[in-house]
């Protein structure tokens, strides 16, 4: 569905930082920060994933939240990876190895 490999191919190396411009350690992917930066209003959020086209601009990056203020069930996954405590752990791990 979304088939554009220098994109995709150069995308997945920058979030990795393995890409030519392997960046610092502590450039670390977040999909929700990435959406708020550049889909703040949920455009392509909503094209892809119409279960959520009922979700209000504000919420469309923290749709659970919004769904459990207003009793709502939505019909789309809760999230799997709490990225801000991901980041610590991930850091952390960083910091240990470069210690060892």
């Amino acid at each position: 569905m979304d088939g554009d490999l220098a994109a995709n191919n150069g995308g997945w190396q920058w979030a990795a930082s393995t890409g030519t411009d392997a960046a610092p350690y502590f450039r670390i992917f977040n999909p929700t920060t990435q959406g708020q930066k550049f889909d703040s209003d949920g455009v392509f959020i909503r094209r892809w994933l119409p279960e959520l086209a009922a979700v209000p601009d504000k919420a469309i990056h923290d749709p659970w939240t919004w769904a459990d203020k207003q009793g709502i069930t939505l019909d789309y996954p809760r999230p799997v990876v709490d990225h801000k405590q991901a980041r610590v752990a991930t850091l952390a791990a960083y910091e240990a190895a470069r210690k060892a």
